[in-house]
């Protein structure tokens, strides 16, 4: 017989919690697995680091510097910097290319924990049952062991598919003429119209929705459009792929789908195809910056896409591709566009 499903546990209402009963240092011990016993200097003893080198590693993570009495770190650091230590002979011997690693995974993860955080307290408002503060803190905690499960399984996924996308681009590319980190990439940019006017007509329940809903539709329509979104800033969403028509698709699958999302406006999309550098989760280059362009000089619910990405669709029968004066924005005086519609559309 199947395993009967475990029952939920009840978290508290925070309106009716007294959280500053709260015992601060049993809910950083649960988090962290194990208390706080040991100094900067303790640690790097321990170790064998460089001390200098260690303090812009800690800061490149996103924490600030430590009094040297202050008892900060715990057995999991002490694990952590021994295996930063052996990684560092074997996989990244550059001091400049550890601290970059550093920065591009704690400003992933620091978003991560900042949601998931909020996320908490949202649960914890949906519940009445009463419970002590300190009852709720470890309840919380008890889930972490499968939260950190479920990110390792979505993490080597996404590390999947990236490799799978990178073996591919390295067979079809010329090795002697392309770096490691460079590859042809449509980039496509989508903003929200009169986002900071919306803000100040919106309560805000009101923008939490929004935002949640704009979310939700970007990371559906791009991922059927096998596409991958680089980063989302508040009211714009930045995504690539491997091919012009792909992201031509998910930019018209983006307009049309706002359409019918009463709580979201309408988009201004931007799209341009060339070399881009791709590195520590972002992407660089004039592509990047043509697609934002063309993107801030679109008009709402219209989409704009430069030279390259009108060359490649030009004769697909999918598409409708209009040229537009050329535009005048800053850094290009001559920029060519052309609008982009649905073959149906014209």
């Amino acid at each position: 017989m199947p395993d009967e499903p475990r029952a939920r546990p009840p978290l508290p209402d925070p309106a009716s919690v007294d959280w500053s009963e709260v015992d601060g240092a049993v809910l950083d011990e649960l988090i962290l697995g194990s208390p706080r016993e040991f100094t900067r200097d303790e640690l790097v003893a321990r170790i064998g680091l460089d001390p200098d080198e260690s303090g812009r590693l800690w800061r490149a993570l996103g924490f600030p510097d430590s009094g040297p009495d202050e008892r900060l770190y715990t057995r999991a650091d002490l694990d952590a910097a021994r295996k930063v230590q052996a990684l560092s002979g074997t996989w990244l011997p550059d001091p400049a290319a550890r601290e970059a690693v550093a920065r591009a995974i704690a400003q992933s993860l620091s978003r991560l924990a900042e949601w998931q955080i909020g996320m908490l307290a949202q649960v914890a408002a949906a519940y009445t049952d009463e419970l002590s503060a300190r009852d709720a803190a470890r309840t919380a905690a008890g889930v972490l062991p499968e939260l950190q499960e479920l990110q390792a399984y979505v993490w080597r996924r996404h590390l999947a598919a990236t490799a799978a996308r990178w073996a591919a681009g390295a067979r079809e590319s010329d090795p002697e003429n392309i770096a490691a980190d460079t590859w042809p990439l449509s980039v496509g940019f989508a903003d929200m119209v009169g986002f900071t006017r919306t803000t100040r007509r919106r309560s805000l329940d009101e923008l939490g929705e929004m935002i949640e809903r704009f979310g939700a539709v970007t990371t559906e329509v791009i991922a059927d459009g096998r596409g991958r979104i680089v980063k989302t800033v508040g009211d714009e969403v930045l995504w690539v792929t491997e091919h012009p028509a792909d992201a031509a698709a998910i930019a018209l699958g983006l307009r049309d789908r706002v359409r019918t999302e009463p709580s979201l406006p309408q988009l201004r999309i931007g799209l341009a195809h060339g070399m881009v550098l791709a590195r520590y989760g972002d992407v660089y280059g004039e592509v990047v910056n043509v697609a934002a362009r063309l993107t801030s000089e679109a008009r709402p619910d219209t989409v704009l896409v430069d030279r390259e990405v009108h060359e490649v669709l030009r004769d697909d029968p999918r598409f409708d591709l209009r040229r537009i004066p050329p535009l005048h924005t800053r850094g290009y005086t001559h920029l060519r566009a052309w609008a982009l519609r649905g073959a149906r559309e014209r």
